[in-house]
């Protein structure tokens, strides 16, 4: 790799866009990139052969830093401390980042072991599924509009690498999905089989809904497998991430 660029000036335009990418959730989409921050992140990125396109450093990691995550990128710029806090979106900033191309998604695959995303609002929740999905096999999520920007910051944190697992897209219209084959399985506090109960379908496409108002009631309709998770500490509902991670579960138990 090339020698580091140095930036000193706040109004340099790569800064103004790491900004953008780091504070806007939905900035990647315009950009055709996005932003990761840390070493754990960026060190997932590099064990899933991601690359950089662009690797930043504050001064401060860079004058002590040895290892993997140096010299990895297309192009390395290095800036003070007070500049890299400046492009950060965290409390306490992590001292280096990478730029990543957004990759460009593949056509639905219709028999993949599939998580659909409906409505589901909240950066943490958004995240703590993809992990979930990774980590239980389901490497397909389709997410309907109203969902969170998956590829926003807060996504990508939460989700701690699994992004660079998964076949990931967006912004899906309730048509869209006419072209899965598999059985859509949705969880239902008010009827439906215990899931320890029941024989689930593989492959299969999990529908999780809206944090507040659950599925959306067309989709519901498309449902072929209900389920109930047990509840025996008499609790009203679960977080839909915590049923997520439930549900995918079960399902990798049975293949």
């Amino acid at each position: 790799m090339g020698e580091p660029v140095f930036i000193h000036s706040r109004d340099n335009p790569l800064l103004k866009e790491l900004r953008k990418l780091a504070q806007d959730n939905t900035a990647y989409r315009k950009a055709g990139r996005f932003w990761i921050e840390g070493d754990h992140l960026c060190s997932a990125a590099l064990q899933r052969q991601q690359q950089p396109a662009v690797a930043v450093y504050a001064e401060s990691y860079w004058a002590a830093a040895k290892g993997p995550l140096l010299e990895v990128a297309g192009k390395q710029v290095v800036v003070s401390d007070a500049l890299f806090k400046d492009i950060s979106a965290l409390e306490s900033p992590a001292s280096m980042g990478f730029v990543l191309d957004l990759p460009v998604p593949n056509a639905l695959a219709p028999q993949a072991a599939t998580v659909i995303l409906d409505r589901v609002q909240d950066a943490g929740n958004v995240g703590s599924i993809l992990r979930s999905a990774g980590a239980f096999g389901f490497r397909q999520v389709l997410a309907l509009k109203g969902t969170a920007a998956l590829w926003s910051p807060k996504v990508l944190r939460a989700g701690m690498g699994a992004h660079f697992g998964l076949q990931l897209m967006e912004g899906l219209a309730l048509d869209d999905l006419q072209a899965l084959q598999v059985p859509l399985v949705v969880t239902s506090s008010h009827q439906g089989v215990l899931i320890q109960s029941l024989k689930l379908p593989q492959p299969c496409a999990w529908i999780m809904g809206h944090e507040g108002q659950g599925v959306g009631q067309q989709l519901m309709e498309l449902a072929s497998v209900f389920v109930r998770i047990g509840q025996p500490g008499g609790e009203e509902s679960l977080n839909v991430a915590a049923a997520a991670a439930i549900c995918l579960h079960a399902s990798s138990l049975q293949l």
